[in-house]
């Protein structure tokens, strides 16, 4: 299983945990079709930090890169990455 694999789980677990709907297609805008509204995004990164432990750095990350479920497993697969060598570094 791959990073972005590990992410789409904990996201259609929150999906249905907090929203109680079921996670959308990949590649469905989740604003424009009404999905999740701004309050709701900010609850589903939230989430997804408390359950990877991956952290964001919001000012530096787009809105187009909020849009689907494909460019947020994306991101944050990409973040992880990013976070990895940081932390064996700390050893």
């Amino acid at each position: 299983m791959t990073q972005v694999d590990d992410i789409v789980e904990i996201l259609a677990a929150v999906f249905s945990e907090n929203f109680h709907i079921e996670m959308p297609a990949a590649d469905v805008d989740l604003l424009e079709n009404a999905i999740l509204d701004s309050f709701q995004l900010v609850e589903l990164l939230f989430q997804v930090e408390r359950r990877s432990g991956v952290k964001i750095a919001i000012d530096e990350v787009d809105l187009d890169d909020l849009r689907t479920v494909g460019r947020l497993a994306r991101l944050l697969a990409g973040s992880a990455a990013d976070a990895r060598p940081a932390l064996q570094s700390t050893g």
